[in-house]
This record gives structure tokens, sequence and C-alpha cells, in this order.
């Protein structure tokens, strides 16, 4: 790496007094343009991001778009049937709802059109009221607003025969309805939304913690390491690997969640991303929090290992930082959720998912946000120092405990 030849003041990520670019800078900015070229990296983030686009697809496949009526009548007055029956189903769960009247001659001509396949059913004057003619079935929300609609007509023409004021009859009988929760049906998708929060950190924390240790591990193995050091500060070179990653996992997170976005309004559910925008922008704040925490531990698990081999057992302590509150937010009480909700890296998994399942208390997330921040800042002058005095050991495998006492 040629631009490790730089100088810098011990202790500092500065480079040489002839030089503008912090060395710790370089080494970031070395982490992400060799990311960026690599295959598997930008497979990897394609993969993700087709995911999130087959998972709307899929959804605009099965939602089957607006629910679309055609209706066979056979006269001009029955389109103020229909007309009434689209309000009748908009209003009792079928937003979208569309009946679309053809007229016909007779009754005949209708049930050909029914026989056809050209039109859904069709409605026809018959003794006493009307008959409603299907294929093979009828549509059972088709069928209750049509039925709504005949019965509201009938009653409005009978009034009007009989001299009646309907209006007055009718007075004192309306109920109306208020809901205690009113996003009560939107419960699952606020649920999986806090499912997905937990899972693309926990993906996204273990991949880039991954490469981390794999790429601090690999250097001092190949003790190219040891010629850095002897170039630019230790911990410039522990910042550039934490800046440059925590940029590329970042860089990935936003593009998951503009995908998200779009694919939301693409599907027709800006009330949806309405509610739950305040949790997107607190998962992107809380994920940065998080993954910068636990970066410099993950450094900390590749300067333990002297081979890459003993990644496994190293890098454990941030397997278990990250897997632990992800079976919490699966299979925790609401209670527990709630307290441990409040704990570093913790957090970062579950905070973002209350708040899209339902209101949190504001002191709640400023809680979260405060320990987090602590836990950051603890982590990092902890892992600095353990990174430090761990890196250049070889010899064998270091331990956690060990690395501790040498950082005292």
């Amino acid at each position: 790496m040629s631009t490790t030849t730089q100088t810098a003041a011990p202790g500092r990520g500065s480079g040489s007094a002839g030089s503008s670019t912090p060395v710790w800078r370089v080494v970031a900015e070395r982490e992400v343009t060799t990311r960026v070229r690599d295959k598997t990296f930008l497979a990897a983030t394609g993969v993700s991001l087709l995911l999130v686009v087959g998972f709307f697809v899929v959804m605009l496949l099965l939602g089957g778009g607006a629910d679309e009526y055609d209706v066979a009548v056979t006269s001009d007055a029955d389109e103020t049937v229909l007309a009434t029956a689209q309000e009748v189903m908009r209003e009792s769960g079928s937003p979208d709802a569309e009946l679309n009247a053809e007229v016909v001659d007779d009754a005949d001509a209708a049930e050909q059109l029914v026989r056809d396949g050209d039109v859904d059913v069709a409605l026809l004057p018959a003794d006493g009221g009307y008959t409603l003619v299907g294929d093979d079935e009828i549509d059972a929300g088709l069928a209750a607003g049509l039925s709504s609609a005949v019965a509201s007509q009938a009653l409005q023409d009978n009034a009007e025969e009989q001299g009646v004021d309907l209006a007055a009859l009718s007075e004192g009988t309306e109920v109306q309805q208020r809901l205690l929760d009113p996003n009560a049906d939107e419960a699952d998708a606020r649920s999986g939304v806090a499912f997905a929060f937990a899972l693309v950190f926990l993906l996204t924390a273990m991949g880039f913690g991954m490469t981390i240790a794999q790429s601090v591990a690999q250097e001092k193995e190949s003790r190219v390491v040891e010629i850095l050091a002897a170039a630019v500060p230790v911990r410039a070179l522990l910042w550039g690997k934490v800046v440059g990653n925590t940029v590329l996992a970042m860089g990935q997170i936003l593009l998951i969640t503009v995908v998200g976005v779009l694919g939301l309004v693409a599907t027709g559910r800006t009330d949806f991303l309405s509610g739950i925008s305040g949790a997107v922008v607190a998962y992107v704040v809380f994920f940065l929090l998080g993954f910068v925490a636990l970066a410099a531990l993950w450094s900390v698990a590749g300067a333990l290992a002297s081979r890459q081999e003993d990644l496994s057992s190293t890098t454990l302590p941030g397997q278990m930082l990250l897997f632990l509150p992800y079976f919490i937010g699966a299979f925790g009480s609401d209670d527990v959720r709630t307290v441990v909700s409040m704990l570093p890296i913790v957090s970062t998994m579950l905070m973002p998912g209350r708040m899209a399942e339902g209101d949190v208390p504001w002191w709640q997330i400023g809680v979260a946000v405060a320990v987090t921040v602590a836990a950051m800042v603890l982590f990092i002058r902890i892992g600095a120092r353990m990174y430090e005095r761990t890196l250049l050991r070889t010899g064998g495998k270091i331990g956690w405990g060990e690395a501790l006492k040498a950082s005292d």
C-alpha cells in the first residue's frame, strides 16, 4: 500500500507535515475503494436490493391491484345502483373497488356476457327486486355491495311513492364507528418492519464485522501489518478500518432504505410509510451508533488471531452481541423487549422496531440513544487500547481476558 509511506505524529492519525491528508483517511479510502471493486461485495449488495424489490413485486402480485368488476345491466337507470354499490364497497373495506357497467339490450345478452367471461356478474330485474347472475361463483364482497345498494335504492323509491319523508324516518338510526387502535390492521406489517430492522442489522453487522476481522488477521498473519505499523500509528490503521467499513455499511443501509421507501410508494402504502417514517430515521441513526461501537471490537477480534483459523473463537463475543438481541427481539415478552431496548447494541435492533410497532415514550428513546453513545465511546476507547497492544503480538491466539489485562 503505497499511501502508507507517510509518517505521522505518535498517537495521531494525521500525516506528515508535508501531507494534508490524515493517514486514517487514507486507510479508510483504501478500505472503501478496495471493497467497492470487490465482486463479492457488489454481488451481496445487489442480491440484498433484489430481495427488497422482489418483496414488493410479490406484494403487488398477491394484492392483485384494485378490486375491479364488470357488471352487465339492462337499463341505464341500473347504473345508479352500481354507483351506490361502489360507494358501499369502498366504505366497507375495499377502498379501491371499481364497478364498471356494461349496458345490454336484454337479460339473455347479459347472461351470455357472463358465460363468455366478459363480465363478472349480471344484475337483472326480477319480480320483487333483482337477480344477481354469475357463472360458477359470485364474489362475496361484490354480492354484499350490490345487495345493499339495491335495498337502499328500493327503500328510497318506495318512500317517495308513499310520500314518506325517508330522512325523518331514518333520523337517529346512524351508527358511527371509532377505533381505539386505528393502526390495528397494520399490526402485522409493522411487526414485519420491526423484524426486518433487526435482521438487516444482524446480517450487515455480521458481514462487515467478519470482513474487518479477516482483513486484520490476514495482514497480521502475512506480517504486512508490521511494515504498516512502522510507517503509521497503529491507531490510524484502526480508525481507517472502522471509518471505511462504517461508510460502506451505511451506504448499503441507505440504499436498502431508499429502495424500501420507493417500494412502499409504488405499492400505494404511503399512509403506512408516513406512520413508520420516524422509525426509519431512528433506525439509520441507531444503526450508525451500533455499528461503530461494534466495529472496533471486530478489529480487536482480528488482532487477537494469529491465523485465519483463530477467528472462529476470537469473533465469538461479537457474534454473541449480535445474536442475543436478535433472539430477545424474536422470542422475548413485551416487558422484556421494553427494558432491553434501552441497552447498548440491543437498542439498535429493538428500539426502531418498537417505534415502528407503536408509540414509544420519548424518554425511553433518549435513554437508548444516550446509553448507546456512551457504550460506543467506551467500546472504542477499550478497543483501541486492546488493538494497539495485541496487533503486533505473534506466537499464537490471544484471549480476550489476556488482551483486557494488557490494555490496563
